[in-house]
């Protein structure tokens, strides 16, 4: 009896300690953070820096921010589920919902993001409307963005404009920033980009806007928004969802976070707000 009962003991510490060192390794996967790679991988990262650190008090493990080489990396590292949340403009979130089955969540956006705008920049002072980028050279940002190609495509077509057939060329210059530096530098004698880059530009001093204007700002339009798997557990997406709910303005912490984030705040968001941006980017061929 005493062997047994000794036995058993033994067991269930052992049980118990297996149990708690689950708990503690489960406690310690790393929780994995990308985002479409719209702007230079620095500012990316500076970016990411102290919302990485809010993350990781908010769900209480290691929080990794995880960069992609292109806007398709950051739809297949959500689908395959190799990151845990993703930050996505709105065409983007759009492709990782069709290429996943449906199974791409959109928790949160910017408040700005609600009613997003494009502009159209040029250091041309002959170009004043879309019309008059017929016969010139005109870039985009990436292929797969929403506020640097897909919204700005889609605005030129409902104008009758098909930067196809009626630019000079058409360049991809990969990133928002990096159009602005195209124009700029008569790479390109017109681009169209993120209202929140340029404006972030304008701010800095980073642009001579003796030289760059904007001649056209399109309509607003839902953007942006941080996106997971439908796989994620329901309680770690609601922990996710009211972290960034909770980002305050008037602390320290989350002024930092939401400057850097271009926000005023986060707001909750749903999959039937970038219902326009689908049909907007299967209308202009973007999408199968």
């Amino acid at each position: 009896m005493v062997d047994f009962s000794c036995s058993g003991v033994a067991r269930a510490m052992l049980a118990m300690v297996l149990a708690l060192s689950g708990l503690a390794a489960q406690a310690q996967v790393v929780f994995k953070v990308t985002a479409i790679p719209d702007e230079s991988p620095t500012e990316l990262a500076r970016k990411a820096a102290p919302l990485v650190k809010y993350l990781e008090k908010a769900l209480g493990r290691p929080v990794e921010f995880t960069p992609v080489t292109d806007y398709a990396a950051s739809v297949e590292a959500l689908v395959n589920k190799q990151v845990d949340l993703a930050w996505y403009g709105g065409f983007t979130f759009v492709q990782a919902n069709v290429r996943s089955g449906g199974k791409a969540v959109p928790l949160v956006q910017r408040e700005e993001d609600e009613k997003f705008r494009s502009v159209f920049i040029t250091s041309d002072p002959r170009i004043k409307t879309l019309a008059d980028l017929k016969g010139k050279s005109v870039s985009f940002g990436s292929p797969s963005s929403t506020s640097g190609h897909l919204m700005p495509r889609s605005y030129l077509l409902q104008a009758h404009i098909d930067p196809d057939k009626d630019f000079k060329r058409v360049a991809y210059s990969g990133a928002h920033d990096a159009t602005i530096a195209a124009v700029a530098a008569g790479k390109v004698e017109a681009g169209a980009l993120n209202i929140s880059v340029w404006e972030k530009f304008v701010a800095e001093g980073k642009v001579d806007t003796a030289k760059v204007k904007v001649f056209y700002t399109t309509p607003g339009y839902f953007d942006y928004n941080w996106t997971v798997h439908t796989d994620m557990p329901p309680a770690l997406r609601e922990k996710l969802t009211q972290a960034f709910l909770s980002l305050d303005g008037n602390t320290a912490e989350g002024k930092e976070i939401l400057a850097l984030q271009r926000a005023t705040r986060f707001i909750a968001t749903r999959a039937e707000n970038y219902k326009g941006i689908e049909q907007a980017a299967r209308s202009a061929g973007l999408l199968k």
